[in-house]
């Protein structure tokens, strides 16, 4: 690395300059920190580095103002920008005021490093910024690492109109994150329209996405505007894409190719400018091998494809999930919050949950009616819960899980789906380290040697995959 290549880095805390300092300078880099974005872009004035990395919360001027004004001054000046806070408002702020990159802390040095180097090789002119969006921030909750995938792509998203793809299992929260695609986008001012297909009769699809007119089929008294007229300025969501009938793809396929079409019994061709987001819980590409789904309505709906994971694969956000939804079921049913034992908590994070966030919502709901006092006991937990469908997998399968992770992995990989490889590795890793934890009953150092890691190894671990915030060590040892 050349010591040309140089980086400022701005945090209040003095603790991140030092660490990210030392790594950056061990790889060749010439670093410099500043305590204040206001000092930082003092020098800006009569300097320029190759990147520059800020914290998004800081006392004075912050994070995505300091990006602003930087944009005004060197609008090719990468930027990456680091949080604590990492939520969605935080990535979309973020990738809205043009930076480069949004890294969540904890992170794992190596990785801050190697995002610096990718700045600096490859940054690009600053991008155009929108005005924010007044609509409320819809409750997409968590810190997983799967989850900070997904805030990334409506960050870097919000500046577009492009078609998108969001696939997951059923109850993930795909509606959610489209609903944020629209209101964190260009589109926000227009309508959001959404539409299951699985749940509408074949015969009354064509009807429902184009509308009709008086007297096109028995029945219809009145015209009637479709969905994709009552979306247009806006956002179409047509959710359980996969189970379209094969007559209303094609129709599908001319919109999105020309943006015209025809309503049923209709003459005239209506014109509309809407965004597609698509979404399902199956595999596209084996319908398209089935011949069940249109190749080339694959393609066009598979521009951006966003991968919401399953709420096992991100257990440490349960915790957060159920204090909001007891207060959200609370609210609902206007009672007193109730708060769960430390046990209930720690089963409800260790369940498989099938039905993943929409599941753990009902539930929060079910205590919230059904648990006789104020403090939810495992005994209040409903029976369904408790079974083998929910809990861990039994001895009998367990003995297979090589076999059904090379499957898994052929499959997702196959389909091109770069992100599952990413989500596997955090699990495995998290897995490891929170049995190696348990057996050495939270002691990090014995945990280490069980592992064959030294002390730092585990700890950088640990942070990078978010388990540092839920497992602490005892005050014993």
């Amino acid at each position: 690395m050349s010591t040309s290549e140089r980086v400022w880095i701005v945090d209040d805390d003095q603790s991140i300059r030092w660490v990210l300092c030392r790594a950056l300078e061990a790889v060749g880099m010439q670093v410099r920190a500043f305590e204040a974005a206001e000092s930082l872009l003092e020098c800006l004035r009569g300097d320029c580095p190759d990147a520059i990395v800020t914290d998004l919360r800081m006392p004075g001027l912050s994070g995505v103002s300091l990006l602003e004004k930087i944009g005004a001054l060197e609008p090719q000046l990468p930027v990456i920008i680091m949080t604590a806070y990492a939520d969605l408002d935080s990535a979309v702020s973020a990738y809205r005021a043009g930076a480069f990159e949004y890294l969540p802390k904890p992170f794992d040095v190596d990785e801050a490093v190697s995002l610096v180097r990718s700045a600096i090789k490859n940054h690009t002119p600053a991008a155009v910024k929108v005005a924010p969006s007044a609509v409320a921030r819809p409750e997409i909750l968590g810190s997983a690492p799967a989850l900070q995938e997904v805030f990334r792509a409506i960050g870097k998203l919000s500046r577009s109109h492009i078609t998108v793809l969001i696939t997951g299992e059923t109850g993930t929260g795909k509606e959610l994150v489209a609903r944020a695609l629209h209101e964190k986008g260009p589109r926000s001012a227009g309508p959001f329209i959404a539409l299951n297909t699985a749940a509408i009769p074949a015969e009354l699809l064509e009807s429902e996405l184009f509308g009709h007119e008086r007297g096109a089929f028995t029945g219809a008294q009145a015209k009637r505007r479709g969905r994709f007229e009552q979306a247009d300025g806006g956002t179409l969501f047509l959710d359980e894409i996969g189970d379209m009938p094969a007559l209303l793809q094609t129709r599908l396929l001319r919109v999105l190719s020309d943006g015209e079409f025809y309503s049923v019994g209709g003459h005239t061709p209506l014109k509309v400018d809407v965004r597609i987001i698509a979404a399902t819980h199956q595999v596209l590409e084996d319908k398209v091998k089935k011949g069940e789904f249109r190749d080339d309505l694959y393609h066009r709906l598979n521009v951006i494809r966003v991968r919401l994971p399953a709420l096992r694969e991100r257990r440490d956000d349960v915790p957060e999930l159920v204090k909001h939804f007891m207060q959200v079921a609370a609210a609902e049913l206007d009672a007193e919050p109730k708060n769960l034992k430390t046990d209930v908590v720690e089963k409800l994070s260790a369940l498989a949950w099938p039905g993943n966030v929409r599941q753990l919502e009902n539930t929060c709901r079910w205590l919230t009616l059904m648990a006789p006092g104020q403090q939810v006991r495992l005994e209040d937990l409903p029976e369904d819960l408790l079974g083998d469908h929910c809990g861990v997998a039994p001895e009998s399968s367990r003995a297979d899980w090589m076999d059904m992770l090379s499957t898994s992995l052929e499959r997702h990989l196959g389909d091109g789906d770069s992100g599952y490889l990413t989500a596997v590795t955090s699990s495995f890793y998290r897995t490891l380290i929170l049995a190696a934890l348990r057996k050495t009953n939270g002691r990090r150092h014995e945990a280490a040697k069980l592992l064959g890691w030294g002390r730092n190894t585990l700890t950088r671990k640990m942070h990078r995959f978010g388990i540092g915030k839920i497992f602490h060590e005892p005050t014993d040892s």
